[in-house]
């Protein structure tokens, strides 16, 4: 069967999202260079730019001289403040949020802390509820005159396609659609409510941010990260691909040892029981401050007796290194990508994992014969950022994506 063709409206939404694209990536245009660049007729783009201009996303920037003897050009150029949105990452112990405008520069930034019990969706729902509500207010505080365009949750888990989340950090039995439970507490206060894996977002914000750094695209980026848990993502030809239940690229419960111990998701020998921040702070022997204090006390414990050399947390890290390699040798066999970037911890402890990493990957330097070489894998360059910046460059994303759903000023 032939797809259905567009109706008008989306005809002028997707051309509306060309010239606005245009503009956000490459910087102020005179109309004639806009039109050659999407390919748009010299009258559709006037058009486009009038409605663009009406709806506060697009300013005149003044006169341009031109190449010749013609008369100076009108520049257009973005607005990036009269859209922000609020991104916020979410990990089992705090709440991390943002407000970002249109070029997604961060201005009101929180960090709190939440304490809400396992297995209690409810619970954490209300907290996040209150943080974005006040992180709202921050926003419309600083930026009076602009399109509050929603909501953008980093969680740390897969999602599906119908927004349920699933979350064995929290000790969820089963799939919770946090992003309702979200939207009845906020009602329109904080624009819609999008969810989205973390490890997914952190993989697009450090795929962009390899580009801009080597000045071209990879087509292909696998993410390794750990903190909160074990997480992944994959980015083909610039998009996440989440697969068709939401957990492609995730390697936290890839099973690295068949007769390895139980996992919480009923497996057994999963790669997150030996990457996870409870195995990695148990086997340096940090379990009890773990136990007392959190894991996040026991982590940053973890980093300082590396730094400090001691033998137990050095040891701890040369066999993560040889788990890690196991999983990228997989991860690379299977779906043969360009890059391996590593997030969280793994990239903050790159250095002690490299011993265990390199002897497991030495000898394995092409995935086959005479076909590329495995990819040595890279520390993330965004740090605890990344999951937040890939929701600010998903909230980004999506107004580009429908510049129609900012109403006119």
């Amino acid at each position: 069967m032939r797809p259905a063709p567009e109706s008008p409206a989306d005809v002028r939404r997707h051309n509306l999202s060309r010239v606005l694209r245009h503009l956000a990536d490459h910087g102020p245009s005179s109309r004639g260079e806009a039109a050659t660049a999407t390919g748009l007729a010299h009258g559709s783009l006037t058009t486009l730019a009038a409605d663009l201009v009406g709806r506060g996303l697009v300013r005149e920037a003044g006169l341009v001289a031109g190449g010749g003897r013609g008369r100076p050009r009108q520049h257009l150029e973005t607005v990036p403040d009269r859209v922000v949105s609020v991104a916020v990452r979410v990990t089992r112990e705090r709440l991390h949020l943002a407000v970002a405008d249109l070029s997604g520069r961060l201005g009101h930034r929180a960090d709190l802390a939440h304490t809400t019990p396992d297995g209690d969706p409810d619970a954490l729902a209300d907290a996040l509820a209150d943080a974005v509500r006040e992180t709202a207010a921050a926003a419309r505080a600083a930026h009076p005159a602009a399109h509050l365009a929603g909501t953008f949750v980093a969680v740390p888990g897969p999602v599906t396609a119908g927004g349920r989340m699933f979350s064995t950090d929290f000790g969820w039995p089963g799939p919770v659609d946090l992003g309702a439970l979200l939207r009845h507490r906020l009602g329109d206060s904080a624009g819609p409510v999008v969810l989205a894996n973390d490890a997914n977002l952190a993989a697009l914000a450090e795929y962009r941010a390899l580009t801009v750094r080597r000045g071209t695209a990879p087509r292909s980026l696998a993410y390794l990260k750990a903190d909160v848990g074990v997480g992944g993502g994959l980015v083909l030809d610039g998009r996440i691909e989440a697969g068709g239940h939401g957990v492609a690229g995730e390697p936290g419960h890839m099973p690295v040892a068949y007769d390895g111990p139980p996992c919480a998701c009923g497996g057994r020998g999963c790669l997150a029981l030996y990457l996870g921040p409870e195995a990695l702070t148990d086997a340096a022997g940090l379990g009890g401050l773990r136990a007392g204090k959190g894991t996040e006390a026991a982590v940053a414990a973890l980093g300082a007796a590396l730094a400090a050399g001691e033998p137990a947390a050095v040891a701890a890290l040369d066999a993560a290194g040889e788990v890690l390699g196991a999983a990228v040798l997989a991860v690379t066999s299977l779906l043969d990508v360009d890059d391996v970037v590593l997030g969280g911890y793994l990239a903050d402890w790159h250095p002690w994992l490299a011993r265990g990493l390199e002897a497991r990957l030495a000898g394995r330097r092409t995935l086959a014969a005479g076909a590329a070489p495995v990819p040595v894998p890279l520390p993330g360059a965004l740090g605890a950022d990344a999951s937040l910046r890939g929701a600010v460059a998903l909230a980004r994303d999506t107004v580009l994506a429908d510049p129609a759903s900012v109403p006119p000023r």
